[in-house]
């Protein structure tokens, strides 16, 4: 499903089509398993060698074997011919124009990259917001300069306020000069959490305002003095989740990463507040 009006602030890197980003395709990057012996066909070892990973095999008929793969973010189905020696790839048809290798690739991939790709985002450097003890969770990849992280954030006070929801807010510095020490100055404080809690509820009565006049700008500096001078350490930790940000595609914030109802991940920039019931659950 496309968003492709949702509001959301773009980032110093290129725009991007807002989305919710199945795991199956948005996600594949973040699982590479080893395979156990018998070593790979030739073929096989000679795409490795150009920078696939193998995932694991699926079934596949016609004397073939079917392997599980992706390039980067993009997954990919092997088709290994019984000689061997050689590989097809792409989608296989049966008679009746159903696809099978959707379905093999689903199996192998999806629960392996879900715990993965969770796995990441809960090592990463993030601010909680809500109870711990919240039935649901969202990463919510933020910039302190961002005018929609702010409406997100005010959008979502009925669902965290509540102990339904824990937003965890993966900083990032990205959209403009400032964001970086700002981001810095909040995951560096003795408190995080009460200090975006802060910083967040200041700005939501003037940048109201200022969405609807329909002329969104950064929020402001006046009421969080960003660091001039950004520690290493934290600097690490910014950089790391601007990376596990562009690693999943998303270019601009707010960014979400949730768990649907089957259990399979999701991700989407920007978050209208007619959208949040499916992201947040009921209220």
């Amino acid at each position: 499903m496309n968003h492709q009006d949702t509001p959301a602030c773009a980032s110093l890197l290129p725009s991007a089509t807002m989305s919710t980003v199945v795991v199956l395709i948005a996600l594949a990057s973040a699982v590479s398993l080893a395979f156990a012996a018998p070593p790979l066909p030739a073929p096989l070892q000679a795409l490795e060698k150009k920078g696939l990973s193998l995932v694991g095999k699926f079934p596949s008929p016609s004397g073939m074997t079917a392997y599980a793969a992706h390039a980067g973010t993009e997954p990919m189905a092997l088709y290994l011919m019984p000689d061997g020696k050689h590989v097809i790839v792409g989608t296989l048809f049966d008679a009746t124009g159903k696809n099978l290798t959707v379905t093999g690739l689903e199996k192998v991939l999806a629960q392996p990259m879900t715990e993965a790709v969770w796995g990441k985002l809960e090592k990463s450097h993030w601010i909680a917001d809500g109870r711990e003890d919240a039935p649901r969770t969202v990463y919510v990849f933020t910039d302190p300069n961002c005018p929609y992280c702010n409406k997100l954030w005010a959008d979502a006070r009925p669902w965290v306020d509540t102990g339904k929801v824990q937003l965890r807010h993966v900083m990032v510095g990205i959209l403009t000069p400032t964001s970086a020490g700002k981001a810095a100055a909040l995951l560096g404080d003795k408190n995080p959490a009460a200090a975006l809690d802060a910083y967040e509820r200041r700005h939501v009565a003037s940048n109201a305002k200022t969405l609807a006049s329909g002329r969104p700008k950064p929020l402001g500096d006046d009421s969080l003095k960003p660091l001039s001078v950004v520690p290493a350490g934290i600097a690490a930790q910014l950089d790391a989740n601007a990376a596990l940000m562009a690693s999943y595609g998303l270019q601009a914030t707010p960014a979400l990463v949730w768990k649907d109802t089957k259990g399979g991940v999701q991700m989407r920039q920007g978050a209208p507040e007619s959208d949040l019931a499916a992201i947040f659950g009921p209220r």
